[in-house]
């Protein structure tokens, strides 16, 4: 059983990356979903859908096989991360996003920066 569920999405789609598997299972949940969702609008991963066949929900994620990314879980179930719209700072020079739970919403660092929404930093993808 873990106890960051989120924190076992990134540790799957690494292992998953390493490993050069194109297609990942995940137990589904609206979070992650949401967090996937906006991967894919990045172009950090290829597809996102969910499947509804077998006993349980899961979520399905095809991998760009081509391309290698790191992430970095930022706020944790210990200590949670919120910042500012004005505090959100770049990833990478903006060569990589953090992904930011805001009230609209899961939004990518610069799309909050640009709505002046502040919340709770969930991790970041470069």
């Amino acid at each position: 059983m873990t106890t960051d569920p989120i924190a076992d999405m990134l540790t799957r789609l690494r292992n998953a990356q390493q490993a050069r598997k194109p297609i990942v299972r995940l137990p589904f949940s609206k979070q992650k979903f949401a967090i996937l969702k906006v991967l894919e609008a990045q172009k950090f991963i290829e597809k996102v859908s969910e499947k509804k066949d077998a006993k349980f929900p899961e979520i399905e994620v095809e991998l760009k096989t081509d391309s290698k990314f790191q992430f970095n879980r930022i706020s944790k179930p210990g200590r949670r991360v919120y910042s500012k719209s004005a505090d959100i700072k770049t990833v990478l020079n903006d060569l990589g996003i953090a992904v930011v739970s805001t009230s609209a919403g899961f939004l990518t660092n610069r799309e909050a920066h640009a709505k002046k929404l502040g919340g709770e930093i969930i991790c970041e993808v470069y």
